[in-house]
């Protein structure tokens, strides 16, 4: 069972309606999924394109129409591939209230007993329809909607229990488990310290690792360099800040790690496909 430390700790929602929903396209700053894990639950809908996912250690390409369900304290990741794709974070703890029957159900998942399948895609025509609704609604919030989305929530776990779309959960082997736990520490210790200039000896130390050893660490369990994955984080909230301040670029650039203007510029356009200043006049 994974630990509920978390590095995303904010309320979703609302107590009585606790759903979170995001439309993200190209335009939006958090375009590229980081690294990241929640006490909540996630399910991804891909709208057009494919998003490359990663979840703890395992990968796979979720294409248009497919579902990624992603369970509590799961370390997850997405590089989006000319995609469109929505998310809803919500409360497991929700379907609890008020309904003994559903709710011998939902603990079983709570309790990690069973684990619902992470991708699920045309070959399970059920699920898409339902989740097509569920986020249709989330979507366009018309007079009821949350009727719908209690609903759909519904109808999707019955679904998945109906079909065994499920496993029974296996204790997780010690030494993957703390690989993940490894993984964690480093992508918080790159979150809190992304604005600093950062050595791979520092990123190394964080999981008491030699630098080697880290750097095949972590290019196994992320499929990124521990520096490729560092930029990829400045240059998110690089755009965060382009998108939502009148700060210069040279501001911005220094303010998340980089000393070099023009470095920051050539990192900027290899994963955004344009410059600062152009992503910036949008």
């Amino acid at each position: 069972m994974h630990d509920l430390d978390h590095n995303e700790d904010r309320p979703r929602g609302t107590y009585e309606f606790p759903f979170e929903f995001h439309h993200i396209d190209h335009t939006h700053p958090r375009y590229v999924m980081s690294y990241h894990w929640h006490v909540e639950y996630e399910i991804i809908r891909i709208l057009e394109g494919s998003l490359t996912v990663t979840l703890d250690e395992k990968n796979f390409t979720a294409v248009k129409n497919d579902v990624i369900f992603v369970h509590s304290g799961i370390l997850h990741s997405g590089i989006p591939h000319d995609c469109v794709y929505q998310c809803i974070v919500f409360d497991m703890n929700t379907f609890l209230k008020n309904n003994p029957v559903c709710g011998e159900y939902i603990q079983k998942i709570l309790h990690q007993e069973t684990m619902l399948f992470p991708h699920f895609s045309d070959e399970h025509p059920q699920i898409l329809n339902c989740i097509s609704v569920l986020f249709d609604a989330m979507y366009e919030k018309d007079t009821g909607y949350e009727l719908t989305v209690f609903g759909q929530f519904y109808h999707f776990f019955g679904i998945v229990f109906g079909n065994h779309y499920y496993l029974d959960s296996q204790p997780k082997a010690r030494r993957d488990y703390k690989r993940i736990l490894q993984l964690k520490q480093v992508v918080e210790f790159i979150e809190k310290n992304y604005a600093s200039p950062l050595t791979l000896g520092q990123l190394s130390d964080s999981v008491s690792m030699s630098p080697k050893y880290f750097c095949r660490f972590f290019s196994e369990m992320t499929h990124q360099t521990p520096v490729d994955y560092l930029n990829r984080q400045r240059i998110e909230e690089a755009c965060l800040q382009l998108a939502a301040t009148d700060d210069s670029i040279t501001e911005i650039a220094y303010r998340n790690g980089f000393n070099d203007l023009s470095y920051f510029i050539r990192t900027f356009k290899k994963y955004k496909g344009m410059t600062p200043g152009k992503y910036k006049r949008r």
